[in-house]
C-alpha cells in the first residue's frame, strides 16, 4: 500500500489503528474481487442464452456466501 493510499485510508476512516485499517481494506478489496468474479459469471451465462451450468450456479452461489460474509465481518468490526 503507498503512502499517500494509506494516509487516504486513515483520512477517511477516521480514529482506526493501522492494523485495523489494513484489515479493512484487505477485506474490502477482496469483496470487490469477488463481486467482480460473480458478475463476470452472471453476465457469461447472460449472454450465452441457455440455462447455465449447475456448477456455474452453485460457483455464483459460493461466491454470494463469502461476500455476504465479508460484509458480515466488516459490520462486526464496525
Amino acid at each position: 500500500m503507498s503512502m499517500e493510499h494509506t494516509n487516504w485510508v486513515i483520512w477517511h476512516f477516521g480514529g482506526l489503528n493501522m492494523s485495523e485499517v489494513d484489515e479493512h481494506d484487505l477485506l474490502k478489496g477482496l469483496s470487490e474481487r469477488l463481486k467482480a468474479e460473480q458478475r463476470a459469471l452472471l453476465l457469461a451465462a447472460a449472454k450465452n442464452g441457455d440455462l447455465p451450468a449447475q456448477s456455474t450456479l452453485q460457483r455464483v452461489a459460493q461466491l454470494e456466501l463469502n461476500i455476504a460474509a465479508i460484509e458480515n465481518t466488516l459490520t462486526d468490526k464496525a
